[in-house]
């Protein structure tokens, strides 16, 4: 399942996917957003992108199949209860939208060379992840107290299966956020700039699925 294995992939992907390209040469550094200090032949940054592509769309792929079999189900059941949504998950979708705008700013902040606000909207970023993340749980906290849970009726069972794993590929992308923000690019395959991109990448695919799965059990009901 791909929830079990993103946070490694995305390391991967990062980092070095498949080899090749030579080490940096010692005392090289990235804080100037381009890894100039850097000698030798580095791994193309194709293979970088290719790799969060094909993330991406295997992501994509497993949702569509749980999004299917919602419909289906829906259609079919006679035991179907929907579940009303909890107010916070409005609040929850605007506080991850504007994560997109702060990853950005932080994105273009880097390409200035201006470190300081790059590191600043990047926590920012990353704070609101989890801030998105502490909200759902607040959501499901809201359902337990009304007597709803996972195996309370399909329309329950979908909720929690959505918004869970959801969660928890978002929560990947936290760690690649905390990862951007920590490692010593001047010893990686891979300048700073371009690990921001592929992160930024697969942050907005994930902004972009929760709107689509909050509109599907929106329009669920």
């Amino acid at each position: 399942m791909p929830s079990t294995t993103l946070e490694h992939e995305v390391e991967l992907i990062i980092e070095d996917v498949g080899g090749g390209g030579k080490p940096p040469a010692p005392g090289g550094g990235d804080e100037d957003g381009g890894g100039k200090g850097r000698r030798g032949k580095q791994p193309s940054p194709r293979r970088y992108y290719t790799g969060i592509t094909l993330a991406i769309v295997s992501i994509l792929m497993f949702f569509m199949a749980l999004a299917s079999a919602f419909i289906v189900r829906r259609g079919t059941g006679t035991d179907w209860i929907p579940v009303h949504i909890p107010v916070i998950l409005w609040v929850n979708t605007t506080v991850l939208l504007f994560s997109s705008f702060t990853l950005e700013m932080a994105r273009r902040c880097l390409a200035k060379g201006n470190l300081v606000e790059f590191r600043a909207l990047w926590a920012g970023t990353t704070l609101l992840g989890l801030l998105f993340l502490a909200g759902q749980v607040m959501a499901w906290r809201q359902l337990f107290l009304q007597g709803i849970f996972v195996a309370s009726n399909p329309g329950s069972s979908f909720f929690y299966v959505f918004t869970g794993l959801h969660g928890v590929h978002l929560l990947g992308g936290v760690a690649a956020l905390l990862y951007v923000a920590v490692r010593d690019f001047a010893k990686a395959k891979v300048s700073r700039p371009v690990a921001a991109e592929i992160v930024g990448h697969y942050w907005h695919f994930m902004d972009g699925l929760w709107v689509f799965l909050l509109a599907l059990l929106y329009l669920g009901k």
